[in-house]
């Protein structure tokens, strides 16, 4: 007697390109996209063609120079540092010349501001701290070195608004904050990258 082959059962697939499509729908919803992270910097205004051009006089004692060369090494004024290692300094410095707590000739000049909501300060708002760069400046050293200089200037309005407000400077109404960063306005100044080398 012959035997008979059986027949494997078909598998229905009329609803396959369906389940597909409503997966790729579901990861494409569900799933997040990198997002670039970056600073937020406001790009001055461009000039008026008509308007002829004007130097800013800045006396050297207001100016903090900070340099970043190619290899990653960071400059502030004309002494060197190890780089990386020396971040957190960084921040204590720029604290230090925007604050010129003593009044010392080397650092900011002060001068007496009428401030709403403070009345008559003794401030520092000549001042600007110069970051320069190469072409060739690492992006992470960069990017690290931006987040020093603006948390500066951020643990400086902190310890201001706790003083005279007794709040941190993220809780301050709007008038209150606007006190505070004109006591304490965020002066950097960022110069077109120019080719240092490796050595300054």
């Amino acid at each position: 007697m012959a035997k008979t082959k059986k027949k494997m059962p078909g598998l229905n697939t009329t609803s396959t390109a369906d389940i597909s499509f409503m997966l790729l729908i579901f990861f494409l919803v569900t799933t997040s996209m990198d997002t670039d992270m970056g600073l937020a910097r406001r790009l001055p205004k461009p000039p008026d063609p008509d308007q002829e051009d004007a130097t800013m006089d800045i006396k050297s004692r207001n100016i903090l120079y900070v340099r970043i060369n190619a290899a990653g090494q960071l400059w502030v004024k004309d002494e060197m540092s190890s780089g990386y290692g020396e971040l957190g300094e960084l921040r204590n410095r720029v604290k230090e010349f925007v604050k010129n707590e003593q009044n010392l000739s080397k650092l900011p000049e002060k001068h007496v501001k009428n401030i709403d909501l403070l009345g008559q300060c003794f401030v520092t708002d000549k001042h600007v701290v110069s970051l320069q760069t190469d072409r060739g400046t690492p992006y992470n050293m960069y990017f690290q070195v931006q987040n020093e200089l603006v948390a500066a200037y951020n643990e400086l309005r902190n310890e201001l608004s706790k003083q005279k407000f007794g709040r941190e400077y993220q809780n301050l109404k709007d008038e209150e904050k606007k006190a505070i960063r004109e006591y304490y306005p965020q002066n950097i100044s960022e110069a077109e990258p120019k080719k240092y080398g490796g050595d300054q």
